[in-house]
């Protein structure tokens, strides 16, 4: 297992098999690069760390829905066309 940074190791996946016990102590202080032919694959990270990027994103997620939700409800009075109209205008129909 190589340390690359202070949050990131590199594991080979094969060398994973022999060390799984050791990657699971490892996860705990940053997270472990799997790589295939030195390739990445995959992340393996602590699970509360992955909680808390899932409550991240969630977050995010419904900041920019409610964005867009804003952004639509501005531009209600705005004149709209129908989806056939505005095919035919660009000339897909």
């Amino acid at each position: 297992m190589l340390t690359v940074k202070e949050e990131s190791a590199i594991i080979g996946v094969a060398e994973l098999r022999t060390k799984a016990a050791d990657v699971l102590k490892e996860i705990k202080k940053h997270s472990v690069i799997l790589t295939r032919r030195n390739r990445p694959v995959g992340v393996i990270i602590d699970y509360d760390e992955y909680e808390k990027m899932q409550q991240m994103l969630d977050e995010i997620e419904d900041i920019v829905l409610g964005n867009i939700a804003k952004e639509r409800l501005a531009r209600k009075d705005k004149k709209m066309i129908a989806l056939e109209e505005a095919e035919k205008r660009v000339g897909l129909r």
